[in-house]
């Protein structure tokens, strides 16, 4: 077994095809299918159905393995160049939009103030877009919405913030300054599907207060559900630094009493070790979180963990 086995694979689970996955490797179809065939000998199972260029059962499993073995010796590399001090090599962090807008910019100037040979690639989704990357090896780091409840996972948490509703002038909720979560249940808001954590606490608070939630809309994405409410399609719970207070328009920031802040974290997969620019992109994490989030409107950081 070797690492062109392993990477032709991987190619051909990303591209769908060994024609594709030779295109993509720059070689030949005959090469891919030489070391996907050497390596089902090695394992004694077939991991790519011919007729349709799927994996099979064992060439997931074995392709899970492959990727983070080749996330491995990405890092090993970028780990000698940083015992010369010199922190390089390219780094995956995902973040979800509500974030990644103000956190994003600052972490980016940081890293390339820092060090300026780190190429990092960011990735903005929702957080049940990114566990999954980032369980995939797809990315090193991810900012999401806690909690994430897996196992295979280490969360830093960054940060809590405040949730509150934003209702577009003209709405019953708009133009007070708070309101009950009991009064929410008379009202349809758009609101994040169930199942994702933000959406689920949402329930959770509610039914302790003896009040059920009633959609206008179910739309899994924090940033696009406060643009809805921005542009009047309904009212909204958000998180604070969704609609922050230098954004102007038609609509109201109104404070929710009696319902719990929607928390941050950072989080990375708990087998193997970060690389120097994966530690070095988390650290920038951390501190700018520490550096800015105090002087954010309803965000309130937790104390700073350092990277180990």
């Amino acid at each position: 077994m070797d690492l062109r086995q392993l990477a032709a694979l991987v190619g051909v689970a990303e591209t769908g095809s060994f024609s594709a996955a030779a295109r993509a490797m720059h070689t030949v179809q005959s090469n891919v299918s030489t070391h996907i065939a050497r390596l089902e000998r090695e394992l004694g199972v077939s991991l790519v159905d011919r007729t349709t260029g799927t994996l099979t059962p064992e060439g997931q499993v074995v392709v899970r393995r492959a990727r983070h073995i080749q996330v491995e010796i990405e890092a090993l590399a970028t780990d000698v160049a940083a015992v010369r001090d010199e922190v390089a090599g390219d780094v995956r962090i995902g973040c979800i939009g509500t974030v990644s807008r103000w956190l994003v910019p600052l972490v980016l100037e940081r890293i390339m103030a820092e060090h300026p040979k780190i190429h990092v690639v960011v990735v903005d989704a929702t957080t049940t877009s990114l566990v999954p990357q980032l369980l995939a090896d797809r990315l090193d780091l991810a900012v999401v919405n806690l909690p994430v409840n897996d196992p295979e996972l280490v969360i830093d948490p960054l940060f809590e913030e405040d949730r509150l509703v934003v209702a577009p002038h003209g709405h019953p909720l708009a133009g007070r300054g708070s309101v009950r979560l009991e009064e929410l249940g008379e009202h349809e808001l758009l609101l994040e599907p169930k199942g994702t954590s933000f959406r689920d606490e949402l329930d959770t608070d509610a039914t302790a207060a003896g009040v059920t939630l009633r959609p206008r809309a179910e739309v899994d994405g924090l940033r696009l559900i406060a643009t809805l409410a921005f542009q009047g399609f309904g009212a909204a719970i958000i998180p604070a630094t969704a609609a922050p207070p230098s954004l102007e328009g038609s609509w109201d920031r109104v404070r929710v009493e009696g319902i719990a802040r929607r928390s941050v974290g950072l989080a990375r997969q708990r087998r193997g070790l970060l690389s120097a620019p994966a530690r070095a992109l988390r650290e920038a994490v951390q501190q700018s979180v520490q550096d800015e989030a105090p002087g954010l409107d309803g965000v309130h950081p937790y104390e700073a963990r350092l990277p180990t």
